[in-house]
This record gives C-alpha cells, structure tokens and sequence, in this order.
C-alpha cells in the first residue's frame, strides 16, 4: 500500500473516531450527561444552603436563600428537626412539587428521613407543570453531629427531546461537511508528507544503480530535507569511496604489472641469453628475487591493511620505552644509510615508558621513515626523527627535507595510493604505508597528521596519549 493511501487511511479513521464521540457526547448520551450535571450543580446549591444556613443570621440567610433560588430557578423548603417549616422559596407560584396542593413535603421528609446516606434525589413528574422536576433534598448537621434539619429543593428538569432532535440535524450537517473537509484535507497533508519521500525513493533507486551524482531534493518540512541531506552526503562519500576502490585497482594492477613483466623478462633472459653466463645470470636473477620480494611486500601490505580496516586485528598492548624502541629503529636503518647515502638523526627526550601495540607502532614508525626516506631531498638525503614528551603524551615526528606538500592535498596524503605531484616515485615500500599507518593509528585512538609548505619539507607525527608514570621507587603504574 502506498504512503499517501496509508496516511490518508489514518487521517480518515481518525475523522471518523471524531465524529463518533462527537455523536455519542452530543446525542445518545446528551439526557444523561445533563440529569448527571443538573444532579450535581443541585446538590453543590444544597451545601452552599446549609452552610449559610449554620453561619448566617437569618436576614442574611434569606437573602441568600432567595438569589440562589433566582439564579437556578429552583424552590427551597427548610424543616426544623421535628418537621415544622422554617423557611420556605417557591418560583412557581404555589404549583411546585413542594408548595403546590397537594405537595409530598411529608412523604419526602419520611423518606429523607429513612435514608441511610441522608440525601434523596427523586425524578417526578409535576402533573400541574405538566414537566419532570427533580427532588432533592438532605438532612442537616450542626457541628455537633446532631441533625439541625432538612433541606428539600425542587428545580425542573428541561426536556431534552427537542433539543436532541435539533443537535442531530445540526450534527449531520457538520458531520457531511466535516467528512469532505477532512477527506480533502487529509489527501492534501498525505500528498505533501509522501510525495518528497516519493521523490527520495527514486533518487535512492538511481543511487543503488551507481549514479552517484543523483541530487535528494529537499521536502519542504525538516524531516524530509534531513534524510535528503543525508542521502547526499551519502552518494558523495560513495563516490569518493568508488572512485578510491576504481583508483586502488589501478594503482595494484600497475604495481603488480611492472614487477611480473620484469620477471617474466628477466626469466626469458636466462632462458635465451645468460643461461650459460654466470655472471649476467647471476644479476638476472637477483633482480627476479628483488622484484618477488617487491611483489610479496605488496600482497602482504593490502593483506594488512585490509586485516586494519575491517577490525579484525585487535591491539596487543604491553608497556616498553619507546625511547629504546624509536632508537633501534633508527638503528636498523644504518645499513641503507650506507649504501644509499642518507643520513638519519634521532633526537630523542628523556625516556617514557608507554602502553600500547610495540610491534604496530613499530611498523608505524618504520613506515613513516620509509615515507620520509623516499621524498627528502635527493641532494642532501637528510632524515630526521625526534621524540617530545609533551602534557598530551609522547609526540613522535618525521622530518623530511623534500619539496613540501599544497595545503589542498595535505588531508590526501594519507589515502590509499596517494601521491604528491611533488613527489617522485617510491625508493622503497608499497604506496600504501601512510595508509596502514592511518588504520593502526585509528585503531589505538591517537592524534596523528602532516604539517608541510612547498619548498619546506614535511613533518609527520603522532601522540600516543597511554604514558606509564612511575612513582618515587621507579615502579610503573598507570
């Protein structure tokens, strides 16, 4: 069932539910509502009487006796303890059910009187009015318990009949022109709610068929321009996040490409050229091996940072000082250092201990030199690690010397198979080291970025914020 036909369901139901109690309210139920009402409004006269009655002197009492009658139209008569007349109001001139010929002032005084709750309220029919009144009447009680005398009040009932039959007529007619009011309105609201949702839907159907330039128009009411919005935002990251998977492919094929040429090359070469020269044979074949290494370096990186992203590696933290850790790093490097001619400083800070993954923050380390290795500049070929011990945690930076990263690429860099024009191409690694660097450093929660201008080099750095104090015997606690 379609949206518009449901809220227009609901709109209709509710009309309707309307109209019902507005019939059961205003016509089945109108004579009963009214004796309910006129019962109570007479007994709240009856209390308001007997409390003048115990507080007042008698020429004030009278005077309030007689404006209560006036304004209800009702007839009063007061007995004594003993049945004897104290105080009477009649408004129909001698013709009620109190003061007419005839009256039943004693039998209601008898059955006032045999009644356990000490009130009474009778319905009668007043032959001489030729209408139903009604009888109501309680017994009084002094502030000593005892009773002080009987209150009986006669007030006519207004017959319903007429008026029942002219509110059923008014109430069909509001009734019909409610019906259409309500039915067009309710088409009209269901129209405006659904038809941006419609519109949405469409939008949404182009979506999941790749066009991701499909624009959500807005519905006219908050809900509505916020799911557009969002659906938006939606196919603008989908875009991005495809044009980075079609990007991604490219950039492995090409990789994966070069070396399997190169192979396949070289692998021909000892079969038609050097296969009896040992020499050549022997360089041909190392360079099968470096560009199988390079291959496996490479299926081993999208493996791990395929394993990062999708969270199924979890974090091994153990407590070591990152001073000795960043050293050994540094360290490792002494051999490329001498055989490419870079020249890698590390300054270090006193030493902190930290908690947190040594072996992934080791290779973030790494990587980072690596990334720093291959775009410094080539004629100074300088490197250069530092540790800060900062309020915030255990800052770590990379410097390089190379030509900078554009303020506009910098919040790019560390995408998957990002490349600077500015920089040339890999001396070492993958292509995706600032990647996985980014995934482990989600992964433990630490700030991390690139500060950089063109012609002034890079900067890389991360915090780790799990520092280990020690106390004053040099115990670790955290």
């Amino acid at each position: 069932m379609r949206l518009s036909v449901k809220i227009w369901l609901f709109f209709m139901i509710f009309v309707c539910v309307v109209f019902l109690l507005m019939w059961l309210f205003q016509v089945v139920f109108l004579e009963r509502f009214y004796e309910s009402f006129k019962i109570r409004d007479t007994a709240k006269v009856a209390d308001q009487l007997v409390s003048a009655y115990h507080t007042k002197t008698d020429e004030a009492f009278e005077k309030s006796a007689c404006e209560m009658a006036l304004r209800n139209e009702m007839c009063i008569e007061i007995l004594d303890s003993d049945g004897r007349e104290v105080y009477y109001d009649c408004m129909y001139n001698g013709k009620c059910l109190l003061h007419g010929a005839g009256s039943g002032t004693f039998f209601y005084l008898m059955d006032l009187q045999q009644s356990d709750s000490g009130v009474i309220c009778r319905r009668i029919f007043n032959n001489t009015l030729q209408n139903e009144m009604l009888v109501y009447g309680c017994t009084m009680v002094g502030s000593d318990g005892g009773v002080t005398g009987y209150l009986l009040l006669n007030s006519p009932i207004v017959p319903m009949e007429s008026t029942i039959s002219i509110l059923k007529r008014q109430t069909m007619q509001i009734t019909v022109l409610l019906a259409i009011f309500g039915a067009v309105m309710s088409l009209f609201v269901a129209r405006i709610i659904s038809t941006p949702i419609v519109k949405i839907t469409h939008s949404a159907k182009r979506l999941a068929h790749g066009d991701y330039g499909t624009q959500f128009e807005s519905g006219g009411y908050a809900e509505a321009d916020d799911l557009a919005q969002t659906l938006t935002y939606a196919a603008r990251e989908l875009s991005k996040t495809d044009a980075m998977q079609r990007d991604l492919i490219a950039n492995v094929s090409h990789d994966l490409r070069t070396p399997l040429t190169m192979l396949k090359a070289y692998a021909e070469m000892i079969r038609d050229l050097s296969g009896n020269d040992p020499v050549k044979r022997e360089q041909h074949l190392n360079i099968i091996i470096e560009e199988t290494d390079r291959l496996s370096l490479l299926v081993n990186d999208m493996l791990d940072l395929s394993k990062l992203e999708s969270g199924t590696q979890k974090l091994e933290r153990s407590v070591f000082d990152i001073t000795q850790c960043v050293a050994e790093i540094v360290h490792r490097y002494e051999g490329i250092s001498e055989q490419m001619g870079y020249h890698i400083h590390f300054a270090p800070d006193e030493p902190c201990l930290v908690r947190c993954d040594a072996g992934k923050i080791d290779r973030v380390i790494g990587n980072l030199i690596n990334n720093a290795i291959n775009y410094t500049s080539k004629e100074d070929k300088q490197v250069f690690v530092a540790q800060k011990n900062t309020p915030q945690g255990v800052r770590i930076e990379v410097r390089d010397t190379g030509d900078g990263i554009e303020e506009e690429k910098i919040k790019l860099i560390f995408d998957q198979y990002y490349r600077s024009e500015n920089h040339k191409r890999e001396v070492m690694g993958t292509g995706l080291g600032l990647s996985i660097v980014k995934a482990i450093l989600k992964l433990h929660a630490y700030d991390y970025g690139v500060d950089s201008k063109p012609g002034e080099g890079s900067v890389f750095w991360f915090t780790i914020r799990d520092v280990v104090l020690k106390d004053e015997e040099g115990k670790n606690f955290a």
